[in-house]
Formats: C-alpha cells, structure tokens, sequence
C-alpha cells in the first residue's frame, strides 16, 4: 500500500462533512462511481495541528472502511474520547496490479477537523524565600489534560510585579514538552523582587487548543 497523488481521471472523495452527537462523531462524504473502498485517518490535536509539519501517516494508523459499511451504517460513526481538536481525512482507494494506492488529494476537501473544546492546562508556581539571601526559588508546576508541546508555553519574568503579558518582561523558554499529567519542572533562582508567570508563546495560535488556569 502507498499514496499516489490525486490526477485528472482518479476517483476523488468530495462534500466531507461531520456531525456530532455528544461523544459521537458521524462522517458522510459522495462516493465517486466505481469506488469501493476507503481509508480514514483519524488524528488527535497533535503537532501537525499546531502549525507544525505533519509526520505521513503510516499504513497501521489508517482504517479501512468500505462502501458497503457505508451504506449500512448512514455514514461512518466514530467516538470521540478526548479532549481538543481532531482531523479526519478520507483516501480513496484503488488497486493497480494488486498493489492498494491511496490518493492523496490537494486542498482540504477530503479532511475535516472537529474541535471538542479546549483542553485545560493549570498551573501553579511556588516561592519560596529567606531573609538571609538574595534570591527565592520558583517551581512551576503543571497539569495538563493532553500532551502539550514545549513550544506552547513560556515564562516570563519581572522586577517588583508579576508580568502581564508575554511582553511585559523577560521571556523563558520551555526545554521539554508536557505529558498529559501533572509535571513539576525543577526548582529555579530568581531575585528576591522578581515575579513570574505563565503565558502562550502565541495566543491566538495556541488559544485555539488549549486553556491556561492558574491554580
């Protein structure tokens, strides 16, 4: 099995659309004439998602459903168990000297993606200081409902007063991404009048996914 790209003359899968029913997720799309068998790609709110480039998926991760399936069930019915955003998209496919070719099809008319709210990421951040030194200590602490990449999140340090964004002070950079879980990153040294938050890398990016909550 491999992916071809899609050409004048090759069956093409058109009018993707979704319905959700709570936890429960309907796909319908048109056939074209004389195809009988699909491949669907299901994703979670992954890299890909974020703007990132996406890996190729890999034959194990697709599914195959045929027009009969289809037919007998309205549609192609999925549950939907997490929380973020999730793309589907739908290959047609052939055979070609008893080889199965997957069409890979420009635009987006074969995907569609379907957010099921944002996933919550809370944090707290612990300080603690002593009147005989010049510095506190800080450990952030955070739990996230899926993995969250190292990109996502920063923070942001500032003399006299917490920051109020991600440009009201001095930027720090996560080196490792979150797992879903709580993670407590290791203890830092900041001065006795210094504050620090959390923030998005990138608000209107990341926003999208996730929801920030201090704890």
């Amino acid at each position: 099995m491999r992916f071809i790209e899609a050409e004048e003359g090759l069956p093409l899968i058109t009018q993707l659309s979704y319905k959700l029913d709570e936890d429960q997720c309907l796909l319908r799309w048109q056939w074209p004439e004389g195809l009988q068998a699909v491949y669907i790609d299901e994703r979670a709110a992954d890299r890909g998602l974020y703007g990132e480039s996406d890996h190729a998926p890999q034959p194990g991760e697709l599914r195959l459903y045929t027009r009969e399936e289809y037919k007998a069930a309205g549609g192609y019915r999925d549950r939907i168990d997490q929380v973020g955003l999730v793309r589907y998209t739908v290959y047609a496919c052939i055979m070609e000297h008893g080889e199965k070719l997957l069409i890979r099809q420009p635009g987006a008319e074969n995907t569609v993606e379907i957010s099921t709210g944002r996933a919550k990421i809370r944090y707290s951040i612990r300080q603690k200081s002593s009147l005989l030194r010049k510095y506190k200590t800080v450990q952030i602490s955070v739990l996230a409902e899926v993995e969250v990449p190292k990109e996502a999140l920063c923070y942001v340090k500032k003399q006299d007063s917490y920051p109020a964004s991600i440009e009201d002070g001095t930027v720090y950079p996560f080196l490792r991404d979150f797992p879903a879980g709580r993670s407590t990153l290791p203890v830092i040294e900041v001065g006795k009048n210094d504050y620090v938050r959390l923030f998005f890398t990138d608000g209107r990016k990341y926003g999208r996914f996730f929801e920030l909550i201090p704890e």
